[in-house]
């Protein structure tokens, strides 16, 4: 039986208030680098609007999917992902930009299989814990075993393209999951410890790792090349002080920062305004945390709790790794600011992370 109500309306406020500041910040970021490559200072803002009123269609179909549905294709979603995973790490099929290989061309368009990773990862450990539940959950077999096999295959062939912080993501979300689902602490610290000897490797095995570690430690080692990006953003951010230097006014975005309207937006935002901006922003993502839990917690069963921690889990957690990459607080990722960042599939994955949620705030009882 299942009984519909209201649903979060703060939840729903918050979330429309970091779409809609994420196109003001777009349009700003965007202008100097939609001149110089397409001679249209909106080319980007309204490529970005597009994707937002895609999304919302998006949204609009998805919080009326029932939730058992995410519960019978669950492993279908998983293994789709998988499959899109490996087709983009070939040649024919999979675009390199910046030295990566994350895009899927399709010919009429290109997306990131990795953006949709992270929700079919979601959805399938909460399906899967799920099934076996509580008792389950705490055994070697039912629970830790499938738990790291599945971080463990989607992990590696995101990290074949390669793409860190995505892989940081994944995992985190993860190991989120496990803990709420109720794993034990010794399993959880074995993950943390292979978790650590596969980064180790990582550094050795992968030249840019260890030059983002390194630059990380040193800040100012290699200012022209690895510790750019970081060195550049850290003058944005000085530059716009407390109260910033006003919308529009970033001079970074011209011609230093690297990836204005991508992972760097942030620095756009912290130059322009300020470190109240920040603050603002910050404290917007903490209360979509907040509601978020407030929605897990009434959740009708431990799949739509499961699911609920991991959407929101996925985006807080990519939103504060951004922000402290950027702010030089952790080592360079190259991960997107969840809403704020430009990018089409980033933003249609996380519009039906959140039709979901919205379906899971309005029920009540159990499916």
């Amino acid at each position: 039986m299942r009984r519909e109500s209201i649903s979060d309306i703060p939840f729903v406020a918050i979330s429309a208030a970091l779409i809609v500041g994420g196109l003001f910040f777009i349009s700003s970021a965007s202008v100097a680098l939609s001149a110089k490559r397409f001679g249209n200072i909106y080319y980007y803002s309204l490529r970005q609007l597009l994707a937002i009123l895609i999304g919302l269609a998006l949204f609009l179909v998805v919080q009326r999917i029932p939730l058992k549905f995410w519960k019978r294709f669950a492993v279908a979603l998983f293994s789709g992902a998988v499959v899109l995973l490996g087709l983009v790490l070939l040649p024919q099929l999979g675009l390199t930009f910046g030295g990566a290989q994350r895009w899927l061309d399709l010919g009429f368009f290109s997306f990131q299989p990795s953006e949709l990773a992270k929700l079919a990862m979601v959805i399938f450990l909460a399906w899967w814990f799920g099934r076996v539940g509580e008792n389950g959950i705490r055994t070697f077999r039912l629970g830790f075993l499938p738990f790291f096999l599945a971080v463990g295959l989607v992990g590696g062939l995101i990290f074949a393209e390669p793409d860190l912080g995505t892989f940081f993501v994944i995992a985190g979300s993860s190991v989120i999951l496990y803990f709420v689902a109720g794993g034990r602490w010794r399993y959880l610290l074995l993950f943390l410890a292979l978790g650590l000897i596969s980064f180790t490797a990582m550094v050795y095995l992968k030249p840019y790792v260890g030059d983002r570690l390194h630059t990380f430690i040193d800040p100012t080692r290699d200012p022209l090349g690895a510790g750019f990006q970081v060195r550049q953003a850290a003058i944005a951010i000085g530059s716009g002080g407390f109260w910033g230097l006003g919308y529009g006014s970033s001079q970074q975005k011209e011609s230093f920062l690297p990836e204005p309207i991508g992972d760097s937006i942030f620095a756009v935002i912290a130059e322009e305004f300020g470190y109240f901006g920040v603050i603002l922003l910050v404290t917007a993502y903490l209360i979509f945390l907040w509601r978020g839990i407030a929605i897990a917690k009434r959740a009708p069963d431990l799949f739509a709790k499961l699911t609920t921690t991991g959407i929101i889990g996925t985006i807080v957690l990519q939103a504060f790794i951004n922000m402290g990459s950027i702010s030089g607080l952790l080592p360079l990722t190259g991960i997107p600011l969840p809403f704020i960042s430009y990018g089409g599939t980033s933003l249609a994955v996380n519009f039906i992370g959140l039709g979901i949620v919205y379906r899971i705030s309005k029920t009540r009882t159990n499916l």
